[in-house]
């Protein structure tokens, strides 16, 4: 275990949004040189790293000559090149989480492939390499509507999912290789963010609860506690270290669960990163999620994850019919409340659903935060920029 900050070393971290943002807050901190790797010049972590790199995170001689002269390289983003990351590590760099995860993880189906060979809980899926393939299958089989689709590949955020009630909704889907689920009676979604170090150290966030909007399926609120019982909890806590350990894990996982009407328990997506539902351990915890990721590739001691009181966090997005630069109205009323922390990114162009900030609120009982942010929701005021 190291007992000093190694100064001398270069970390790289590939994807410059708001997630490396919130990185560069510990790197900072703790003086370490970061470099980030974004497409986009006005990544909302350009202004906060020691060297900001403009490229392809999918081309190959991007990511390997963005790598070649650093010493650990991680990312925030799971849409990159592996072969190159493949490649940075067989010269001698570490790269973590390992490039092999990442690979599984990238596509959908790799993933339930994995879940099912190793028995963890997921709901029942079919994979198909094509459209076609799927509407063969539902013409010849008695397969129930409604299921959910999903692109096996660059889906994020609710983009890439689907809910299909009936063949007419299969003919707008694109053509790609995808899965389809079975439907989940869902009462409760959860989060649980593990943590394990080179050390072999391994160290969970509690469950989360994820409340999503019922139109852009993305998350809006996080709320803690999340109010399962103690049973399903244990289940959840060791399915999270079960797959940290599997993979030989270093870095985050974050683990999203369904939990069933009949209180089953079902793994539905995994990220290899620093996740949405964890904005709130930044006021929550006494080690965030971005502290305890840097803690864990640089094979430090992990942190007290533990939350000791009730908080709520509420995702700041772009609103329907608004893309382009834009305003912020009605941050002071926002900033008047001692309770509440403001998060803004930097983005300088909003879009539908685009994520723009986050607010977390503490004090009180979770139902009477909700509700207070549900309030602040409609106060604050995003418009085209004049």
């Amino acid at each position: 275990m190291n007992n000093l900050i190694p100064l001398n070393k270069k970390l790289g971290i590939i994807g410059g949004g708001q997630l490396g943002k919130m990185l560069l807050d510990v790197t900072s901190k703790w003086n370490i040189n970061t470099y980030i790797l974004d497409p986009n010049k006005f990544a909302p972590a350009r202004l906060g790293c020691n060297k900001f790199f403009q490229g392809d995170l999918n081309d190959y001689e991007t990511v390997y000559n963005f790598g070649k002269n650093l010493d650990i390289i991680t990312f925030e983003i799971e849409h990159i090149n592996v072969d190159a990351l493949d490649e940075l590590k067989l010269i001698g760099k570490k790269v973590y989480p390992k490039p092999e995860t990442l690979r599984i993880i990238q596509n959908k189906s790799s993933q339930k492939d994995f879940f099912k060979i190793n028995s963890l809980p997921t709901a029942d899926y079919k994979k198909f390499n094509n459209k076609s393939g799927l509407i063969n299958y539902i013409n010849k089989s008695n397969f129930k509507f409604p299921f959910i689709w999903k692109a096996a590949r660059f889906g994020y955020d609710g983009f890439g999912v689907k809910k299909i009630l009936s063949k007419r909704d299969i003919e707008k889907l694109p053509d790609c290789s995808c899965l389809i689920e079975d439907l989940v009676d869902i009462k409760k979604e959860i989060s649980i963010i593990a943590s394990r170090n080179i050390s072999g150290e391994v160290k969970l966030f509690p469950a989360l609860e994820m409340l999503f909007n019922q139109n852009s399926n993305q998350i809006e609120y996080v709320c803690y506690p999340s109010d399962i019982d103690d049973l399903l909890l244990k289940k959840a806590e060791l399915v999270s270290e079960k797959l940290v350990k599997s993979w030989d894990h270093v870095g985050l996982l974050a683990v999203e669960f369904f939990i069933d009407k009949k209180n089953n328990i079902l793994i539905n997506e995994v990220a290899p990163r620093p996740h949405n539902s964890g904005h709130l351990t930044i006021e929550g915890c006494e080690t965030s999620q971005y502290e305890q990721h840097i803690r864990c590739i640089f094979n430090f001691p992990l942190g007290n994850s533990k939350i000791y009181n009730d908080i709520v966090m509420m995702n700041v997005v772009g609103p329907p019919k608004i893309k382009g630069e834009f305003e912020l109205i009605n941050i002071d009323k926002i900033l008047k409340k001692s309770s509440m922390s403001f998060h803004f990114y930097g983005k300088k162009i909003t879009k539908p659903n685009r994520k723009l900030g986050h607010i977390t609120m503490r004090g009180g009982k979770k139902d009477k935060i909700l509700n207070e942010l549900k309030k602040v929701k409609s106060t604050l005021k995003i418009i085209e920029k004049t």
